[in-house]
């Protein structure tokens, strides 16, 4: 009885001595570093429960065996508080803060960058391609709503959001800066500062002639001049899509309510969705007397105060694009 007494003793000391050498392994399994080579990143999809979370990990080399996430995941408590999204995980992460990073939602921030100048239908194709997105926007919303920026984005997060932010800083942005407009301006309202804001966005690209561009504009508004903007006429003809040619005098001739060498005053609508700089431009337009505005040949344009200074430097310009076409 004594001898069998001894064997189940020495056998219970043995089942002791496994148990406590396979928890020191498995504990250092688990804190220890991990299999992963080189940092890659992972989804884990909406509704993933911790055993699909750990077989995720395991086919990425980001853990050697889902079970030792999982056992860790229950005996620290996190295995209800692990979220979806995509994960960066670096080489040889530890399966403990591989869980973490999960546990505590560290997801990849991902970014979409809206030009300035683009039209909504342009913004939209944008955001169809943009990678990690759900959803899809059913309409096209309306032009010079939404504010050209960098916008930050998380895998799965859905485009009709993305598009309430847009529209939601552009709203915040003309409201701001609509506040501090200058005194006497020939702009009645909001919208109106947006619509001469996507006429100076699309005449000019450099940044430092936003100012004057929009100075100019201002001050054949004041003297009721039409603002005889060549991009108006494009998007009266063409729309959101843009157009792939080249204006004709027939064009500039043409009766759209978008055509300003038509129409007296601003068009109904905006004919892109400017930028910051662009709508402060309109809103602190440079105090200046001139009145015309030609391409120069370099990027920017040459600024006239007079009808004949203005022709002087159209001439000049057609013998560069002349000289470019080899004429």
């Amino acid at each position: 009885m004594g001898r069998w007494l001894l064997r189940l003793a020495s056998l219970a000391t043995s089942v002791l001595v496994v148990a406590g050498m396979a928890a020191v392994w498995g504990w250092q399994a688990f804190t220890g570093p991990g299999p992963l080579a080189e940092s890659t990143t992972v989804i884990i999809k909406r509704g993933a429960g911790l055993e699909a979370i750990a077989g995720r990990l395991a086919e990425a080399g980001v853990v050697s065996e889902p079970t030792i996430l999982v056992i860790g995941a229950k005996l620290t408590g996190a295995a209800r508080g692990l979220k979806a999204g995509e994960y960066l995980f670096p080489a040889g992460i530890p399966a403990r803060d591989a869980l973490g990073i999960i546990e505590r939602g560290e997801t990849v921030v991902r970014r979409l960058t809206v030009a300035e100048g683009l039209t909504s239908l342009q913004v939209m194709a944008v955001l169809a391609e943009a990678e990690g997105l759900d959803e899809t926007v059913e309409a096209v919303p309306p032009e010079g709503s939404l504010l050209p920026e960098t916008y930050h984005y998380s895998w799965g997060d859905d485009r009709p959001d993305l598009v309430r932010r847009m529209r939601r800083s552009m709203d915040d942005a003309v409201a701001r800066l609509w506040a501090e407009r200058a005194p006497d301006l020939p702009l009645d309202t909001p919208e109106q500062a947006v619509i001469l804001a996507s006429i100076v966005e699309r005449e000019t690209g450099v940044a430092s002639e936003r100012g004057l561009v929009a100075g100019v504009f201002v001050n054949r508004l004041r003297r009721g001049m039409r603002l005889q903007s060549d991009p108006t006429v494009a998007y009266g003809i063409a729309g959101g899509a843009g157009l792939d040619r080249a204006l004709t005098r027939a064009d500039l001739r043409g009766e759209t309510p978008y055509n300003t060498y038509v129409i007296s005053g601003l068009p109904p609508g905006p004919i892109c969705n400017p930028g910051l700089q662009s709508l402060q431009a309109v809103l602190q337009p440079e105090k200046t007397d001139y009145l015309y505005f030609v391409a120069d040949g370099t990027g920017g344009h040459a600024f006239a105060r007079t009808l004949d200074e203005h022709n002087r430097n159209v001439r000049s310009w057609r013998r560069i694009q002349r000289e470019a076409a080899g004429e």
